[in-house]
């Protein structure tokens, strides 16, 4: 007599697959730097929801940080406000912090945070302002070794993890808009003017590593960190810290600042940092749960993670 076949036995393998990975993260916490791409796509949005809810299902202790570039372009545009760029930081006058604030906390937070909902009581916005979460002081940028002026850009000097504990252990999603209160008292006293643009992939990695996450990653709009660009399209999949101190000179300058964050991370206590490609739908699942990594892994120097990938 033969067995039956199963049309539904491939997803079973599939869940098998990932069960040394799901052993290995249970009750970890994992910071993602939520872009590109991933966050003006509506399906891409919606799967990114998707993955969040399914990690923390999964016990994992998932926290998402957000920047909003296209969508704070698009407001300052509605003003007649210009969006300018020195560094590759945008240029933050008082009037264009307002919008910053409004844009990152009013509509990309809330929208995503409707998003996780729509599966249950989950997730919880919150900006870097919040319970000190986040303090900065004036970011000045190096352009040709000269020191120049960009606004209301911070920097950050200090984290403070515990509100997001808080959430973590309540079982809640935190969500975390990239702006930062002022470590200058007499800022603070000036409004709007008090608080901080932050980058959101120095934001999440400081918060990774303040929350001694066991992983960092971050969505991009390729498909990792590549070998030889633009002469070969070779993704390396693993790196140390040492490695890629060594290539940050010579990158392009929209993966920087993703990549001084992986080292800032794994140099500060994370487990191991992660550039995936968020132009893939449940790219974060594919990273963390399968034996084939999507995008280049940062680790340790002294990192022995059995069967990285």
């Amino acid at each position: 007599m033969s067995t039956r076949k199963h049309t539904a036995l491939p997803k079973a393998r599939t869940l098998i697959e990932a069960l040394p990975w799901l052993t290995r993260h249970h009750g970890k916490t994992v910071v993602i730097k939520f872009g590109g791409n991933a966050m003006v796509d509506e399906d891409l949005k919606r799967a990114f929801a998707q993955d969040v809810v399914f990690l923390r299902h999964a016990g994992l202790r998932p926290v998402v940080v957000h920047g909003g570039g296209p969508q704070i372009s698009a407001q300052l545009d509605l003003l007649g406000l210009e969006s300018e760029f020195k560094g590759g930081l945008r240029v933050t006058t008082p009037e264009a912090m307002n919008v910053v604030r409004m844009v990152l906390a009013g509509q990309v937070q809330r929208e995503l945070v409707g998003l996780l909902n729509e599966h249950g009581p989950l997730a919880v916005g919150m900006t870097g302002e919040d319970a000190r979460l986040m303090t900065a002081t004036k970011h000045y940028a190096d352009i040709d070794g000269e020191r120049v002026d960009i606004g209301r850009v911070g920097e950050i000097t200090a984290i403070d993890p515990g509100a997001v504990h808080a959430l973590l252990d309540d079982g809640r999603i935190p969500v975390i808009s990239s702006i930062a209160r002022s470590s200058d008292d007499e800022d603070l006293s000036a409004g709007a003017s008090g608080i901080f643009n932050v980058n959101a992939d120095t934001a999440a990695a400081a918060l990774a590593a303040a929350l001694g996450a066991e992983t960092l990653m971050v969505l991009t709009d390729v498909e990792g960190l590549y070998e030889d660009w633009p002469h070969s399209d070779e993704v390396i999949s693993r790196l140390t810290a040492s490695e890629l101190e060594q290539l940050l000179p010579d990158l392009a300058s929209g993966m920087v600042p993703k990549m001084q964050g992986c080292l800032h991370a794994v140099r500060n206590g994370v487990h191991t940092a992660r550039v995936i490609d968020g132009r893939v739908q449940h790219s974060i699942l594919l990273e963390i749960f399968t034996d084939e990594g999507i995008g280049t892994m940062v680790v340790p120097d002294t990192n022995t993670i059995e069967g990285a990938t």
